[in-house]
């Protein structure tokens, strides 16, 4: 390739047009919506006696280690301290 291969007429070319962001929704730097704010499944969990949100992620997720994005979810309900879950708190389980 030579130094002439580099100039060309092509230059008056429009630039990418940006990505538009989805509706009512934060995107990351890379466009990626915002996962603690996709609570859009409707499904919930009763919290029973002996659970944990690893325990529920385990259950729901298959994953123990996916119980951040039930917190995340939930932080309004289950307040600053994620171990301290009560009994009949109704959880709302974000779709991953």
């Amino acid at each position: 390739m030579g130094l002439f291969d580099f100039l060309s007429d092509k230059g008056d070319k429009k630039p990418v047009a940006p990505t538009t962001t989805p509706a009512g929704g934060a995107t990351d730097f890379f466009g990626n919506t915002d996962k603690a704010a996709d609570t859009t499944t409707g499904e919930t969990y009763t919290v029973v006696s002996g659970d944990s949100l690893s325990k529920i992620a385990k259950n729901h997720y298959g994953d123990a280690a996916k119980w951040h994005q039930i917190y995340d979810a939930n932080k309004a309900t289950i307040g600053s301290n994620p171990d301290h879950i009560e009994v009949g708190q109704v959880l709302t389980l974000p779709k991953l």
